[in-house]
């Protein structure tokens, strides 16, 4: 025989005027503090964003990693290349920092950005890499502490690069932000949009915290060679 199942007990609603209120209050508190982040990275990056044509002029460009596709930079990633391609050209910027991750040896985003930027007639000596750039906070620090920059043009995509802006200020650069445009906004666009609401959260947790990348290592001549060569 089937024992008969024992329903689930109802979650129970406030029945008062005042227990209702509470429900209410409480859910519109967690709403506000789940906005905080994205209002403290909102906050930070005002004002700090430009377009390619009128971003001040720095001596460094940092272009974040956005993952490769058939060992080659993903659209994306293509597309914030081709914009410091347009920023080198300009005079805009005299070196190129390619941030990326090369955690595996058959994963080498850093090289790859390279490549493509040489193809485009960057100078081979003007181009850095860093190849611990595991995340958005970990470039920042890397750049600051280990390559010696205080200050930059920050290139992304536009749902991105106010993040970048808020972290790359609070590692202590002088950053101002560029958004690589796109053919068009697909599927990938709109979920680095919405995942940006998530990953605001811990944004705001790492410019609090300020935690240690996970790989710091020692200083780095790259970027001062690289400015030596243009000058």
């Amino acid at each position: 025989m089937h024992r008969p199942r024992t329903p689930l007990p109802r979650p129970r609603l406030p029945r008062t005027r005042a227990g209702r209120r509470r429900a209410v209050q409480a859910v519109m508190l967690g709403c506000v503090l789940a906005l905080l982040p994205a209002t403290w990275m909102f906050t930070a990056a005002d004002g700090r964003l430009r377009t390619a044509a009128d971003v001040p002029r720095a001596d460094v460009a940092v272009v974040f990693g956005a993952g490769l596709r058939d060992g080659g930079p993903s659209p994306y990633l293509a597309h914030r290349l081709d914009t410091a391609v347009r920023l080198y050209e300009a005079g805009r910027v005299e070196v190129v920092l390619v941030t990326g991750d090369n955690s595996r040896e058959d994963y080498d985003e850093p090289d790859a950005m390279r490549a493509y930027l040489t193809r485009r007639g960057v100078p081979d000596r003007r181009i850095v890499s860093d190849y611990a750039g595991f995340d958005t906070w970990d470039s920042c620090v890397r750049a600051r502490e280990v390559f010696g920059v205080d200050r930059a043009v920050l290139i992304s995509q536009g749902f991105h690069v106010r993040r970048a802006v808020a972290l790359c200020r609070e590692a202590g650069i002088d950053g101002y932000g560029v958004a690589a445009s796109a053919d068009r906004h697909d599927v990938t666009w709109y979920y680095g949009a919405t995942r940006e609401l998530f990953a605001a959260g811990k944004a705001a947790l790492d410019a609090l915290v300020e935690p240690d990348p996970h790989f710091l290592g020692p200083k780095e001549p790259g970027v001062s060679r690289a400015l030596a060569s243009a000058r």
